[in-house]
């Protein structure tokens, strides 16, 4: 989707959308699709882009995907929202990595240790 048309989305439908590419990521993991992955990759950092510029930063709302049953869903919500609640996304990725869901506990778990060591700055 282009950036243009994400940009006249309401918030909700974003988070939908990203709730969607989510999952589609998780299926093209399960099947092996790299190529596929990783263009999914730059739509949700889009989506999480757009969220960000609105007037307040309304990355929050993707705090609302942290309960949702697929664990590739609250993985990539919880990374997107890490600079919007700190504390509570870290206690959500801390929640994940241990919950022998992977790949995204892998995640989750490699995100906890690029936090602890500084290479990860959440902005």
């Amino acid at each position: 989707m282009k950036q243009q048309s994400l940009k006249n989305m309401p918030s909700a439908a974003l988070v939908d959308l990203f709730r969607d590419y989510a999952v589609e990521q998780d299926t093209a993991m399960l099947y092996g699709e790299q190529a596929k992955v990783n263009r999914l990759v730059w739509k949700l950092k889009d989506i999480a882009d757009e969220l960000k510029s609105r007037e307040g930063d309304q990355r929050s709302a993707l705090i609302s995907l942290y309960e949702h049953r697929n664990p590739q869903v609250r993985v990539n919500a919880i990374k997107a929202t890490l600079a919007v609640a700190p504390e509570k996304a870290r206690q959500a990725l801390e929640l994940l990595a241990n919950s022998n869901e992977f790949p995204a506990a892998g995640d989750a778990g490699m995100a906890i240790v690029a936090l602890d060591r500084g290479i990860f700055k959440p902005s």
